[in-house]
């Protein structure tokens, strides 16, 4: 676990939380952060996506992505997820069974380190 980047845990932690999602997206919205502007390069997460993919934590998505859109999406994109008939561009990561498991343990010390503060 101690080959994980810090950006690696949070992708973990927000696939966990969110579900499903694209390096494009999760640049701008990593663990429910808002806002147009990219907090992360999408360049950094896709290449953090690939890692852990590599090491068997997360696994490309290929089911029908739900269309109630997740918490960490503005309302305009609420309304724009309801008119999509089709997936949605770029590749979807979710977590496999190692990585539930492991961004289980991760969420949780997360979440005390929140509390904590």
């Amino acid at each position: 676990m101690s080959e994980l980047s810090e950006l690696m845990k949070k992708i973990l932690i927000h696939i966990y939380k969110y579900g499903p999602d694209n390096p494009w997206y999760m640049a701008r919205r990593l663990l429910g952060e808002s806002g147009w502007a990219p907090k992360y390069k999408e360049e950094e997460i896709e290449e953090a996506c690939k890692k852990l993919e590599e090491m068997g934590y997360l696994i490309r998505f290929n089911g029908a992505l739900k269309k109630s859109v997740t918490s960490s999406v503005k309302p305009w994109l609420k309304v724009k997820a309801k008119e999509l008939d089709h997936k949605p561009k770029g590749i979807y990561y979710d977590l496999s069974k190692e990585g539930k498991k492991l961004a289980s343990q991760l969420y949780k010390e997360y979440k005390k380190r929140s509390e904590g503060e």
